[in-house]
């Protein structure tokens, strides 16, 4: 079966539901957009261009679900909660026409819990199509198939996202977080741990931030920024959902629950830009003259202060080089930045078939300027491997099929000159496909 969408049936409106509306109906689809009350949907409409809205039909579950078989798409984007999801897709499937998919923009439930017990024809037909937030601008849209979807279906969502919304389609496993949230989550929440000695040391979190910046490729919100702009609030639930789903025996599982200071910032509500006066790693103040002031928490003391310049004085500029930098800002480089390039390194086939799939989903949804991948071959494989080794630590698999394959590099140019990647089986393969 060939299936087409030409239309979009969003169940949610709320921040994702009305983004993903927005751009299906930037995008000249036909957009249904639903949630609970008429109030919901309406502050839902308000994402969506007003050139595009006539393209919009609006409505309440209780009284338009039915509507639902007009539709080739039908996209889930409700509150985070399994039980909730699973009312509501049994709910729709009567509805559904023959041929249309269904998904679910669930950024962490597995595919397999929502669809047991459902019957045959919807396993056959969903799928997680995962966006980053805000819609419209991210580029990322990881694309997860449970055991029973056909081809056909992940075909149609991957000729959508990319075709028609203009998206950087990633083909990822039925794994907990998928590949962004998994990888990029890890660099958060291991950050907040691994950086503490070094705090207690007196390095500040400005410098911190800094360093965990352009000097590693990333943007310069860094750690501490970066956790603000998501919020404490939220990475408080990615942390409970990792600590249920990561296999036993996952690096990860170490930094599930956040270190005190930051579980008494959650507590009393400091959960970053979101908060506006409470703040959270940061803060603007306006004083009473108009001028504005930037404070930092400090974490040592638990108190607000000043914000001070980062310390990069003789920090390497070359892209990477601070890994390998005898410094106590070149170790706290190592082992949070460096941690994440191998936690990433130990993940294939886990969560990817292939290291393409996860540069891309966290360049696409986390604005490295490198994937994990791109970037040990920017640094200098061989060099990681070397100083992973002169620590007596085990290699993650795919430094060990790089080692293995007598390579120093995980992409090519190949004989035609065109780009290739080394798999997982040791072998060479053809990147056109991305």
């Amino acid at each position: 079966m060939s299936r087409q969408i030409e239309s979009v049936a969003v169940l949610g409106c709320g921040t994702m539901g009305s983004g993903i509306a927005a751009a299906s109906a930037a995008a000249g689809c036909r957009v249904l957009m639903l949630d609970m009350s008429a109030e919901a949907v309406e502050h839902g409409l308000q994402a969506v261009a007003e050139a595009d809205r006539h393209l919009v039909v609006a409505g309440t579950f209780d009284a338009d679900l039915a509507k639902v078989s007009e539709y080739d798409w039908i996209c889930e984007a409700i509150v985070e909660d399994l039980a909730t999801k699973q009312q509501l897709f049994a709910r729709v499937e009567p509805h559904r026409k023959e041929g249309s998919v269904i998904s679910s923009n669930t950024s962490g439930i597995p595919l397999r819990d929502i669809a047991a017990g459902m019957p045959d024809r919807f396993r056959s037909d969903v799928a997680i199509t995962h966006f980053f937030n805000p819609v419209q601008v991210m580029k990322l849209f990881e694309l997860v198939p449970g055991e029973q979807t056909t081809p056909d279906v992940i075909e149609a969502f991957a000729s959508f996202g990319a075709e028609q919304l203009g998206k950087g389609v990633v083909h990822a496993k039925d794994t907990v977080n998928f590949i962004g949230n998994r990888i990029g989550c890890y660099f958060m929440l291991s950050g907040l741990h691994l950086a503490k000695p070094f705090l207690a040391d007196g390095m500040t979190q400005e410098t911190v931030n800094a360093v965990l910046g352009r000097p590693v490729g990333l943007p310069p919100t860094g750690l501490y920024g970066l956790i603000d702009l998501i919020g404490l609030d939220v990475m408080d639930l990615v942390g409970k959902n990792l600590a249920v789903n990561l296999p036993e025996g996952d690096t990860g599982r170490r930094f599930t629950a956040f270190p005190d200071a930051e579980q008494r910032m959650l507590e009393r509500g400091q959960l970053g830009r979101k908060s506006r006066s409470l703040g959270g790693f940061g803060r603007v103040q306006k004083l009473d003259d108009g001028t504005k002031k930037s404070e930092t928490f400090d974490l040592v003391s638990e108190q607000w202060r000043d914000s001070v310049e980062p310390d990069l004085d003789g920090v390497p500029t070359e892209l990477g080089s601070v890994l390998f930098d005898d410094s106590a800002r070149g170790q706290l480089a190592w082992q949070i930045f460096g941690g994440t390039l191998r936690y990433a390194a130990g993940l294939v086939p886990e969560i990817a078939d292939d290291v393409v799939n996860i540069d891309n989903a966290i360049r696409w949804g986390f604005n490295w300027a490198l994937g994990p991948f791109e970037m040990i071959d920017a640094i200098g494989a061989d060099r990681m491997i070397a100083k992973i080794r002169a620590e007596g630590a085990e290699l993650p698999a795919m430094l060990q099929v790089l080692v293995d394959a007598g390579s120093s590099t995980f992409y090519r140019d190949g004989a035609t000159g065109a780009r290739e990647y080394l798999g997982s089986d040791g072998d060479w393969h053809p990147a056109t496909a991305y």
